[in-house]
């Protein structure tokens, strides 16, 4: 399975991030938490600020756009095939500019997608 950076990651497990991190790793998938909590999310610790990461299929966001335009850069540079802006982060901006570099803006939901086989 592909790797999945979810920023925005919390300890927190009524938190949709935390819900997302747990359906990722029960289907297979590799996950790299990334947050302003400490701590570690099923075994994986929760790296903070804009961390070097191996390369990254997905990036599913649980920043909302007011506190996005500091990753920008950075997640330009992670260079992931998609961004998935789950209800809430909608950002015209980052979508735009991730559109403008070919990666694939995704409004969606990380939970359904991967609920109907569609992630």
């Amino acid at each position: 399975m592909k790797t999945t950076l979810i920023l925005g990651a919390t300890t927190n497990p009524s938190r949709y991030a935390y819900l997302a991190a747990e359906r990722l790793t029960a289907g297979g998938h590799q996950i790299i938490p990334v947050g302003i909590k400490h701590g570690n999310v099923l075994g994986y610790e929760i790296l903070h600020g804009k961390p070097d990461v191996p390369e990254v299929d997905t990036v599913t966001l649980y920043v909302g756009p007011r506190h996005q335009p500091e990753y920008y850069d950075w997640l330009l540079r992670v260079a992931p095939q998609r961004i998935i802006f789950n209800p809430g982060t909608e950002n015209a901006e980052l979508m735009r500019l991730a559109h403008d570099q070919g990666i694939e803006v995704v409004r969606g939901c990380t939970l359904v997608m991967l609920a109907s086989g569609s992630y």
